[in-house]
């Protein structure tokens, strides 16, 4: 007779062999009942909705959102297909917002099916679908991206709502920013007789300089009869900004939200800080918040540490070669790699405070800081020396998040840019608060990224004239929240707040 560890074994050989075939969605006729039930009593499955599953895993707490997240866009896609066949597709709205590269969650995803039931689906952590009975677009303006029906740019922009344009006035310029030719949405207009709607779209292209295109539009437009009248779809001020023809939109949308951000933060600064005069003054109170910041600071990421495990780094007491337990802690690696990163980051801050170029020296040390983070765990054999590569070459996720970090494929594109616009910053406290989100917005490294967003947050301070900032672990949910309502929201306020409240309470 088998034992149970084998029964395990068999069942979770099916799981990885739908899951080989590219399967996310795991339906009930799938499996057995029995393999179903094994697989979910031990944590390998979780339930979505009646008769559909998502491999899960054991170690991750039951009721947690991130597996949910993770494979959310992955399931609709199944789910949908299997439901509606090739009869459906995203709205306009949604569809848009995916074609900018904005992956967040949303709560409600709304869909157009043919033969839809007009009803809402509840799924996993208070988000649902709701699917409306609608006329779709041809097949032609349909197109397909990670296995999701989605109505094409131009199509979209014809389709979707005024409002989308209030509510997502960043992705909606960079969905114009998008537009090559007028040609792609003057036969859509033309050939539905769209005269408000090309007096919108019209307006949107000539927003963001697009004036030859505008000008086509209109133009067409009344040469065959309609009444254009030209509308700015935006209804209030925004920044602009030039974009390259080679620019992906999702740097678009991170150089429109940094602009939108930077005028919220400059309504609500600190007070000013008076110039740094010693360096050597200012290092050394650095090096005195060492024992304090990396208790904080790693126990935000989940590492058990303790002072004295720290405080045993520091002196140098950390011996993997002889001592087993050092070599295989993981939380003693973790500590070594941030002592050693500590000491890096140190380093920048001298270089910065004699030099004051900030932004050009954290870009060119920032792998630097990386390495050091990450090195103890290669020499222990947790992590591969190719780990240390450099950037992300897989796909992340945030755990408890709806934000969905961009495609590892647009990182070095967008930390390229996300350095230029530090680069550019001229508010020294504005560089501070969106330095540290938009590094870890992008999320460049399979893991440390937190870590590295508040050591590239202290370089800013520093060039400010602030002092070195501690995130108590006590405030973890506050600063989660306020990243994620940034994030997601594209709310930087409360971020904003926090940041500001910790400087003034130091």
């Amino acid at each position: 007779m088998a034992s149970p560890s084998e029964k395990l074994a068999e069942s979770l050989a099916l799981l990885h062999e739908l899951q080989q075939r590219g399967h996310i969605a795991i339906q009930a006729g799938d499996l057995s009942r029995v393999h179903r039930e094994r697989l979910l009593s031990n944590g390998f499955l979780e339930d979505v909705i009646k008769g559909w599953y998502i491999p899960s895993r054991p170690d991750i707490a039951a009721g947690e959102s991130t597996t949910w997240y993770a494979s959310y866009w992955y399931f609709c896609a199944e789910y949908l297909m299997a439901r509606f066949d090739d009869e459906w597709c995203l709205s306009p709205e949604q569809s848009l917002l995916l074609h900018t590269g904005n992956w967040t969650v949303p709560q409600q995803l709304l869909i157009h099916a043919k033969n839809a039931n007009n009803k809402v689906t509840q799924l996993p952590h208070n988000t649902s679908l709701f699917d409306v009975r609608y006329k779709l677009p041809s097949s032609d303006n349909i197109v397909i991206v990670n296995e999701l029906r989605l109505y094409s740019i131009a199509a979209g922009l014809v389709a979707c709502s005024a409002k989308f344009y209030r509510q997502y006035p960043v992705d909606a310029y960079a969905v114009f920013s998008m537009i090559k030719d007028p040609s792609e949405v003057l036969g859509i207009l033309l050939d539905g007789g769209h005269s408000v709607i090309a007096g919108r779209v019209a307006g949107g292209l000539r927003y963001v300089g697009k004036n030859k295109m505008a000008d086509d539009i209109v133009k067409t437009m009344k040469a065959v009869g309609y009444d254009v009248r030209e509308v700015d779809p935006f209804l209030k001020e925004m920044p602009i900004i030039i974009v390259p023809a080679a620019q992906s939109p999702a740097v678009t949308r991170m150089q429109m939200t940094w602009q939108q951000m930077r005028e919220t933060i400059l309504t609500n600064l600190p007070t000013a800080a008076k110039k740094i005069k010693n360096t050597a003054s200012y290092l050394k109170q650095v090096d005195a918040v060492y024992s304090n910041d990396a208790y904080h600071s790693l126990s935000i990421e989940g590492y058990r540490v303790s002072p004295e495990l720290i405080e045993r780094v520091r002196l140098g007491q950390w011996d993997p070669e002889n001592i087993a337990s050092d070599l295989n802690n993981k939380n003693a690696l973790a500590a070594r790699g941030y002592w050693q990163a500590f000491q890096a980051v140190t380093e920048s801050i001298s270089v910065v405070l004699e030099h004051k170029h900030p932004a050009n020296i954290a870009a060119k040390a920032h792998g630097d800081w990386y390495r050091e983070l990450f090195g103890p765990s290669v020499i222990a054999g947790i992590l591969k020396p190719s780990d240390l590569a450099g950037y992300r070459r897989h796909p992340v996720y945030i755990r408890h998040s709806m934000h969905v970090p961009p495609n590892y494929e647009l990182v070095p594109e967008l930390i390229s840019a996300f350095f230029s616009l530090l680069d550019n910053e001229d508010n020294g406290w504005v560089r501070v608060v969106l330095g540290h989100f938009f590094f870890v917005y992008i999320h460049p490294y399979m893991d440390g990224n937190g870590r590295m967003g508040r050591f590239l947050m202290n370089v800013m301070l520093a060039a400010a004239n602030y002092p070195w900032m501690i995130i108590p672990v006590e405030m973890r949910a506050d600063y989660m929240g306020s990243l994620e309502s940034a994030s997601v929201t594209s709310n930087i306020e409360p971020f904003n707040a926090l940041l500001k409240s910790l400087l003034q309470d130091h």
